[in-house]
Order: structure tokens, then C-alpha cells, then sequence
């Protein structure tokens, strides 16, 4: 019996294990750090567009600056 997850195409431990392998041995483990911090600014760009195109943007007072 295959399970549902197999339906779906997500892939399972085996492959999972297999793809962190492959990743690791393609980037190194000194670049992937790197990658998953540029991944993560991308997606935090990509919310803050999103939420502007909403009409409703947000501030993030990370990014404000004074200018004195």
C-alpha cells in the first residue's frame, strides 16, 4: 500500500536524506549558511511587497532611519 505522502510527491526519509547529501556535497557547508540567509531575506522581500500591494503596508522599524 503507498502512502499518501507518495501521492502527493512529497518525498519521503530516504529522499530527504538523499537531497541533504547531494545539497551538502554540491554547495559545501560553508556555503549553505549563505544560501538559506539569502533565501530568507528573499522571502521577507517578497512579504513586504506583498503586503504593500495589499494597500496595507507595514512598518518595519528595523529599516526606518532618522535622518538628523
Amino acid at each position: 500500500m503507498t502512502s499518501p505522502l507518495f501521492l502527493m510527491g512529497i518525498p519521503g526519509g530516504w529522499e530527504l536524506i538523499v537531497i541533504i547529501l547531494i545539497v551538502v556535497l554540491l554547495f559545501g557547508g560553508r556555503k549553505i549558511p549563505e544560501l538559506m540567509k539569502g533565501l530568507g531575506q528573499g522571502m521577507k522581500e517578497f512579504k513586504k511587497a506583498r503586503n504593500e500591494e495589499d494597500g496595507s503596508p507595514k512598518s518595519d522599524k528595523t529599516n526606518e532611519t532618522t535622518k538628523e
